[in-house]
């Protein structure tokens, strides 16, 4: 990662250091999870939209401690390719960042509690895990993002929990069919956290980092990166074609695109800078289909 990428200045520096392409992994979930609901119960709109910044909030202090500890770690420099570096690029303090993280963490503490008191006070508990869990992503003595676990805590936990959250607020079910619609989100979450490693494969091996790019080899990775896209539509199809799914579903193929570009990409280029786009479509990928498929659910309700 030899190349440098030109600093950021006022208040571009602080929507970068939230890294932006990422906090579609939050929204899109929250979407999905209540158009699913809709089929259910009328929607809460307070509580779609106290979700959804509790959600947004959780994902950029996550993001940022994930700014801190690779900095403190000096896995961050100057010549680092991503859209993170307020810190190493842009002059922010390393404290600014992680008192930022915990303010935000704060807030959606106290959102938290709102969601809680109008729903249920298990909810405490579960928001309570996740919030530990994207701080030990990259924070703690052992963290999760430099093993080859990674994928499967974002999405479990950005993917399928977020989703489940989201309609039980509005229906206090937990069904097997919001379930079974929470997997492709769930594929397409763990798929943005692998195109990032996948990005980083050559820096995170040099710093001792032990994600699931480096150890199952680069184009490992890129085949396990397209098996997500893959399945993740997939899912879908057969959920349709059992019955279990409105036919409108299939307008996630609208977003179909975008993977085969993904994919392609880093098939034909492997540094960092050049990849960049494909990191990103992947983020857009996972906002496409949950988007089209909580659309296909709307369009289904309403007919």
């Amino acid at each position: 990662m030899t190349q440098s990428l030109q600093a950021d200045s006022g208040w571009r520096v602080w929507w970068q250091l939230t890294r932006p392409h990422t906090l579609t992994a939050s929204f899109a979930p929250v979407f999905l999870g209540t158009m699913i609901a809709l089929h259910y119960s009328p929607i809460d709109w307070i509580l779609f939209l106290a979700m959804l910044v509790a959600s947004l909030l959780i994902q950029a202090a996550t993001n940022m401690f994930n700014e801190y500890y690779d900095f403190a770690r000096g896995l961050d420099n100057e010549n680092s390719v991503g859209i993170g570096g307020a810190i190493v690029r842009n002059g922010v303090k390393p404290k600014t960042v992680l008192a930022l993280a915990l303010v935000f963490y704060g807030i959606a503490a106290v959102i938290g509690l709102y969601i809680c008191s109008q729903t249920s006070w298990w909810l405490l508990v579960v928001g309570a895990v996740a919030m530990m869990i994207g701080y030990l992503y990259t924070g703690g003595p052992y963290p999760i993002a430099y093993t080859p676990f990674g994928e499967l805590f974002s999405g479990v936990v950005m993917g399928y929990l977020i989703v489940i959250i989201a309609f039980y607020i509005q229906t206090g079910l937990v069904t097997l069919e919001a379930s079974l619609l929470a997997v492709p989100s769930t594929l397409l979450v763990a798929a943005i956290m692998l195109s990032n490693n996948i990005r980083d494969i050559v820096g995170d091996e040099e710093s001792g980092r032990k994600t699931l790019a480096i150890l199952v080899k680069r184009p490992g990775a890129v085949n396990i990166l397209m098996s997500f896209f893959i399945l993740a539509y997939a899912w879908i199809v057969i959920l349709v074609v059992s019955g279990m799914l409105t036919p409108w579903a299939l307008l996630v193929f609208l977003s179909v695109l975008k993977p085969i570009k993904v994919v392609k990409i880093f098939k034909r280029f492997t540094e960092p800078l050049k990849v960049m786009p494909a990191m990103k479509d992947t983020g857009k990928t996972n906002t496409f289909v949950a988007f089209l498929l909580g659309i296909g659910l709307l369009i289904d309700y309403l007919l």
